[in-house]
């Protein structure tokens, strides 16, 4: 088991306060193995007696359904007025839990921690009855330095066959448990399954699966693309399937909320705004994707630029998509008020390539980092501008 340090290293400070830690992600990303990571480094100082621990997804706690459940089973289990740790995982399960979580909160010597796998988990009732008083922290499936540290590799020949792994498969954690690519594939089915069914399908009550299911096939075996609802619309006609924008953004919003999808829009860099409908979607894990991918081939260069992304968004950047006068530039990251400018292409060998990815900074005159991000070893960094070679960059933080 792979100790995931750079999250733990975050969470420690606030192990014994009293703010609420929420740890989110999609379905499988490991957010239980980090939950228990908790729970061994507190057993070092803490009596077992005092750690109180479901995992909603058991079927021992099935018959927690409500807050009230949820609040006679806890308060049931602490008997005295010493400090107790409360550990909920996957808690959107139960019914207005958050009425349950804020009680225990204002009335209990407590110190808690929840996980779940929706994005809206955040918002609603909850952010109403507990603003100010959590702390919440994004966990995504293994970056590939993390693969590299669970296969112990070193040779730059395994590292490079685990990149050709990662760009297709993707980092969800148990996949790597699997001798087999059938036995891999077939779990990273059921885990699509799951999210589309149980996240997005019954939360949602969609009525009409098909549709539904075609238009998330679409979706996510196109990603790192500028999103058009036309564009869909068009190749759904061509199969005499009628879809609306209506349907197409519902679907985006319900892919998006169970975490299988990331929008981010673009920013103007001269005029200083956002960029209304300019937005673009990534894979939280390109795995995910591949396995209805089937008959399409493979999109090497939009993997790449979901894979830097992803990176981006593990190492805690806010990213936008940049817009220089007309120009597109893949990423502008962002992390306590410092940017990082980037631009991915599958290989600069193309003469043209080199010059548009290169010459997409253009006129941006501030002083901040600019990178290009390729597969390619060679060093083709110019004027300032940083070329890294993808596994050095992602292995070199």
């Amino acid at each position: 088991m792979l100790l995931r340090e750079d999250y733990l290293s975050k969470i420690r400070e606030f192990y014994d306060l009293d703010i609420i830690k929420i740890l989110i992600g999609i379905r499988r990303c490991g957010k239980s193995v980090l939950l228990k990571q908790i729970i061994d480094e507190i057993k070092n100082t803490v009596d077992d007696n005092y750690i109180i621990y479901i995992n909603f997804e058991d079927v021992t706690y099935a018959y927690i359904k409500s807050y009230l459940d949820l609040n006679d089973y806890v308060n049931e289990k602490i008997v005295d007025d010493k400090k107790y740790y409360l550990f909920f995982d996957e808690i959107q399960m139960v019914d207005d839990w958050e009425k349950a979580i804020n009680s225990f909160k204002a009335t209990l010597n407590v110190s808690i921690f929840i996980t779940g796998s929706n994005s809206k988990l955040l918002s609603g009732e909850f952010a109403t009855l507990l603003s100010g008083r959590y702390v919440s922290f994004k966990v995504f499936p293994f970056s590939f330095k993390e693969v590299i540290d669970l296969k112990k590799l070193t040779d730059i020949r395994d590292i490079e066959g685990a990149f050709n792994d990662y760009i297709l498969w993707g980092g969800l954690p148990q996949r790597f448990d699997f001798g087999s690519q059938d036995a891999m594939i077939s779990y990273l089915s059921d885990v699509f399954n799951s999210i589309v069914l149980k996240d997005i399908v019954k939360r949602n009550n969609i009525k009409n699966i098909d549709l539904f299911e075609r238009v998330m096939e679409y979706l996510v075996t196109n990603p790192s693309q500028s999103f058009s609802p036309a564009n869909m619309m068009n190749e759904f006609s061509k199969e005499n399937i009628p879809v609306s924008s209506k349907t197409i953004y519902e679907c985006l919003n319900y892919a998006t909320s169970a975490m299988l999808m990331e929008k981010i829009s673009a920013y103007d860099i001269r005029g200083k705004k956002i960029l209304s409908r300019k937005d673009k979607y990534y894979l939280t894990d390109l795995g995910l994707g591949q396995i209805l991918n089937t008959n399409k081939k493979a999109q090497y260069g939009a993997y790449l630029e979901n894979i830097v992304y992803n990176e981006l968004r593990y190492r805690g950047y806010e990213v936008s998509i940049g817009n220089n006068d007309g120009r597109e530039i893949d990423f502008i990251a962002t992390k306590h008020n410092i940017k990082e400018y980037y631009q991915v292409s599958y290989t600069l060998a193309d003469e043209n390539t080199e010059r548009r990815e290169f010459n997409a900074f253009d006129n941006i005159n501030d002083n901040y980092p600019k990178y290009v991000i390729s597969t390619d070893k060679l060093d083709y960094s110019q004027n300032g501008i940083i070329h890294k070679n993808i596994i050095d960059w992602l292995l070199n933080k």
